[in-house]
């Protein structure tokens, strides 16, 4: 197995990415389990003759899904050009700001 130097910039970038995946995935299995969970109650509680399409059983699965939908625009557009432009210029001015500090 390969080592990576844990001091290398591309490693902590990667590594960073990693964790957003990991804590990306965590979210959706927990909505999904849930959600789920939460469709069966909901189920199991209707009167006879009643429909289950009502505002009150997708109000979680409805918000919740907003914030996951953010959660994953944060995660797989943060790749985007602009903002690794913009990460990579901050490091750079910072690490010439750094070497005149010493």
């Amino acid at each position: 197995m390969e080592t990576f130097d844990e001091n290398d910039i591309q490693y902590q970038k990667a590594k960073r990415y990693v964790e957003k995946l990991r804590g990306f995935y965590a979210h959706l299995f927990v909505y999904i389990a849930v959600n789920a969970m939460i469709v069966f109650y909901n189920y199991d509680q209707l009167k006879p003759g009643e429909s289950y399409f009502q505002f009150k059983n997708f109000f979680t699965f409805t918000f919740w899904g907003i914030g996951l939908v953010t959660h994953a625009a944060v995660v797989f557009l943060s790749k985007n050009s602009y903002l690794h432009t913009w990460e990579e210029k901050k490091i750079r001015q910072l690490m010439k700001k750094e070497k005149r500090d010493l």
